[in-house]
This record gives C-alpha cells, structure tokens and sequence, in this order.
C-alpha cells in the first residue's frame, strides 16, 4: 500500500533540486498571455548530484535545435543542468542553432560545473538565439536558489497561468520520495508527443530503465491525449529527471504518482487552451479495435466543426456523427449510440432531440467540462482523448502572435 500527498509549490519539493529564472530583456511586453515583462524569459533546474534522464519528443519531422543538441549525448548519459528560455524556439536554425546552444553552455561551465548540460527553448520558429542575452543570466541567477514559481512562470509563452505540481509518496513502511513538475502549454497542442514543455523531478531510487517505460506509458495517458488545435510544435519535450537522493523506490507508486502529476497537467493544458472555455473528454467505445477507437475519439477532440459548437453550447449531434464516419473506422449508423455525460442525445430510436433533452443537453453543454460517449457498437474496444472548444479569443491569440 502507498499513500499520495499533494504538496504545496513545485520542484522545490524535491531533495537535492534547486531552479530559478530571470528576465534577460526577451520577453518585453504582456502580449496575449498572462506573463509580463517583469516576469524571466531564462529559468533554470539544477541537481546537486548527476541525474538520470528519460526524455519524449515532437513526432514532428522539423525538430528544434534543443532536441538534435540533448540526441547527440550518449545514450543513457546523466546530466546535472537544465537551461530552458522563452520567447525564441531555436527551430529551423540549422547547425548554427546547435552551435548556438554548445557556446551558451560553454559560458555557462566557466560560471558554474556543469555535467552534460541541456536546453529546451519555446517561443517563436525561425529565429537564433540571442546569445548575449541568455548568457547575461548567468550573472543573474541564484543556481543555490529554489523558486519553483519563478521557473514555471518563465516558461510561459500564451499561458495564462503557470502550471507546476507536487506530491509526496508515502510507502506502507513509512518511507517516502517526492515527485514535482512545472510545464507549459496552451496553443498548438495536438495527440501527438506532447506539444509543450515539462520537466518531472523525483529523488525517488528509480532505475534508468523503469524511467523509460513509465515516461512513455504516462506520456501516452496525458499529453498525447489532448487537443486544443490539432498542431504540433517543433519543440515538445517531456523530460523526467531522477537523482535518488531519497533512496526509496516502489515501482507501482511511482506509476501512479507520474500518471497523476502528468494527467493533471495535461488537464490544466486544456483549461488554459487559448481562450478555451470547456474541458470534454470523448470516449469512443464499442470499436472494433483500440487502433479505431483512438483514431476516432481523436478525430472528434481535432475537429473544428465540433470545437467551434462546444463554444457556441450547440448541441448538435451531426458533427459528432459525421466526424466519426469520417474518420475511416468501421461504424454502422443503425448502431451507433452518442451520449452527453448520462443523456442520450443520438440512437437508430432516437434521432431527433425532443425539447425536453435538447433543453438538458443545453445545460450540460453550458458546463465548465463533460463527456460526450460514443458507442460504436460493433467490437469492445474503447478510448479516451480530451479536447476543449475553439474561441474567438484563440484566433486572436494566434493572429498577433509575433506582434
């Protein structure tokens, strides 16, 4: 038996981790998000002792200069530094974007020992990074300091709000290790690995190779289930970083605490979806396949036809209907049956809404989340993806992004 307890703050829960950040000049205005100038644009997480790491990234082709500088260590190599800046994604910047990032961290060794480090950067595509800015933290930051708040909000691009949680882990012998995470993401989110930033610390005792099973399988249950707009960035990057200081390890309850931290963050990902006003989760059961199930729960959080009438609180069953058919999986209309949380909206009985359960499907609709059910009807299979509605404010966002 284990026992989890939230814990107020982020990484500074975590034996032996220490992070911080700084504005640098970057980030120079409030733009559309809730960040302002006088929050960092260069944050930074640091162990006193080296760390194994596990890391998954963007399945898109185009990926940033962070991901091919971290893919060029040895495999299975431990690091004791993370650098991470906003505002400058360093993607589509060739070799010099990874030439970039060995000349910031050359300066940062003659400021403090450093082993293997690495950097993860957000922001806008298509531009190097400014050096000297991001070298000028070094004189800035306090690597002795812990101040979760401050890292989780330099990381921050169009959020609205910073993201960092914190549980204990209490074995059944009285024995515990903490797990902690900050991370980010609001835009360009989409079930594809992970579209957004996050960093997991645990000192919990936890193998190399137990990090890599359970950072995919967790991956798998969070962020690549999510979808704000269908997009995938050149940047995403889950990363877990283990330096055991506690020397306590239960392989059950470290799943479950990482599931947990990962799955509510993916949550607050969606409730911060650039102007996005409801969470839905969509299950897709009775396929034949989980393969079919995924691609057509999926289909249904991507869509913008049925975004745009979870804004509108339009409880119109077509689009629900006609993205599943589109979707290419095997469905049979005469068997198909949708629900909005307990009320039936469509079957071959009933397809047309009365007033009474179109007046009810408009108050669950009018709810700050809810689950629209699908049944195939044709197999066991079934699957959940999460998705939020698409708003004016989103193009806005979107439209004066550089600007």
């Amino acid at each position: 038996m284990f026992k989890l307890f939230p814990l107020k703050n982020g990484l500074e829960n975590v034996k032996g981790f220490f992070c911080g950040a700084t504005n640098v000049g970057m980030r120079t205005n409030p733009a559309n998000s809730g960040v302002s100038d006088i929050d960092g644009d260069v944050a930074f997480i640091r162990s006193e002792v080296p760390c194994d790491i596990s890391a998954v990234f963007t399945s898109n082709t185009f990926q940033a200069a962070p991901i091919k500088h971290f893919q060029k260590y040895p495999q299975d190599f431990q690091t004791d530094f993370v650098l991470i800046n906003a505002k400058n994604a360093n993607a589509m910047t060739g070799e010099k974007g990874i030439e970039d990032i060995d000349t910031v961290m050359s300066t940062l060794s003659t400021k403090i020992d450093v082993l293997n480090p690495i950097m993860s950067s957000t922001g806008v595509i298509g531009y190097r990074l400014p050096i000297d800015k991001i070298t000028s933290a070094f004189d800035a930051l306090d690597f002795n300091a812990s101040h979760s708040h401050k890292a989780a909000r330099a990381i921050m691009t169009t959020d609205s709000f910073k993201k960092e949680l914190a549980y204990r882990v209490k074995l059944e012998n009285g024995e515990s290790f903490n797990i902690a995470a900050i991370c980010k993401g609001a835009g360009m989110i989409n079930p594809a690995m992970a579209t957004m930033l996050c960093f997991v610390t645990t000192d919990a005792n936890i193998p190399k190779s137990d990090m890599d099973e359970l950072l995919i399988q967790s991956t798998e249950g969070s962020f690549n289930r999510i979808s704000v707009d269908g997009d995938t960035s050149t940047n995403d990057t889950v990363m877990l970083l283990a330096n055991k200081e506690s020397g306590v390890y239960h392989k059950e309850a470290f799943r479950e605490a990482l599931n947990k931290i990962m799955f509510e963050l993916a949550m607050m990902i969606l409730k911060d979806g650039e102007g996005a006003n409801k969470l839905v989760a969509f299950k897709v059961k009775g396929a034949k396949s989980v393969a079919e199930a995924k691609k057509a729960s999926m289909a249904l959080s991507n869509s913008l036809l049925v975004k745009t009438a979870l804004f509108g609180e339009d409880p119109n069953w077509g689009r629900i209907a006609s993205t599943i058919g589109a979707s290419g999986i095997a469905c049979d209309d005469s068997k198909l049956i949708i629900h909005y949380d307990d009320l039936l909206i469509y079957s071959s009985e009933f397809r047309e809404l009365d007033k009474e359960r179109e007046d009810k499907a408009y108050k669950i609709m009018k709810q700050e989340s809810f689950k629209v059910t699908c049944d195939i009807g044709l197999g066991d299979a079934s699957y959940t993806s999460y998705g939020c509605d698409l708003s004016y404010e989103y193009v806005k966002i979107n439209a004066e992004y550089r600007t």
